[in-house]
């Protein structure tokens, strides 16, 4: 590939992380702390682009051989762009309940059970619930009303479980954090519905068919569909 080439390339992949950065898109690729970075990267790259193409003309890489013939790159090397695009142009999906049903729960146990702040129902993340009823056994949450948000994952009997894909990085390391439904829950749901759910906690438990972790579950009271976040994942408590 010639320096024209890498100059595109560079340009289209710092293009593609300052539009991702600047949107929600990256969301979908890594998690929500680490958008300056990705902003920076995407300006570092551009900045690459732009020298490599003033290299280029100030004679850095004249391409010529001792007879002043000029080499030119084949044209398939282009190719190599088209792949960006996609990148650019098609937002991936979010992990849903397919990644969540073959992947064991991950829950970390927490370094401590923080009084929970006023309200009725109290919102919650899906993984501080979890933490809370797994690890402190529904102490910490005093029998409140809890509001959880997630999408719906169905093990292999059809047992729901509301569930959200927990990030430690990127994508590329979700795993999932699963709490049991039970009590007055819709009577049909499909996977990968969002759910707002408001309910208490209980002592009912399972284990994860993939790698036999505990499961929690809560008892609902309401729950209705909803659209998904902006945020599709959660990060460690």
């Amino acid at each position: 590939m010639n320096r024209q080439a890498q100059a595109v390339v560079l340009f289209l992949v710092g293009g593609a992380m300052l539009h991702a950065g600047f949107t929600d898109l990256y969301l979908r690729y890594v998690k929500a702390g680490l958008r300056p970075l990705l902003l920076a990267a995407g300006v570092v790259l551009i900045a690459a682009a732009v020298a490599t193409v003033w290299y280029e003309r100030r004679g850095g890489e004249h391409g010529q051989d001792d007879h002043g013939h000029v080499h030119r790159e084949p044209r398939v090397s282009w190719l190599l762009v088209l792949p960006l695009f996609a990148l650019i142009l098609v937002a991936p999906p979010a992990l849903g309940s397919y990644s969540a049903m073959r992947t064991g729960m991950a829950l970390q146990k927490p370094f401590g059970f923080p009084a929970l702040p006023a309200g009725n129902p109290l919102p919650l993340s899906v993984v501080d619930y979890a933490g809370r009823a797994v690890y402190d056994h529904g102490h910490s949450l005093g029998g409140r009303r809890i509001e959880m948000t997630g999408f719906v994952a169905l093990d292999g009997s059809g047992e729901p479980y509301l569930t959200r894909m927990v990030l430690n990085c990127c994508a590329a390391d979700a795993q999932p954090v699963k709490v049991g439904l039970t009590g007055q829950i819709p009577p049909i749901l499909e996977p990968d519905t969002w759910l707002e759910v408001v309910g208490t906690y209980t002592g009912k438990r399972a284990k994860d068919p993939v790698n036999g972790s505990v499961i929690p579950f809560v008892t609902v009271s309401r729950a209705r569909v909803v659209k998904a976040p902006s945020d599709p994942y959660e990060s460690p408590e």
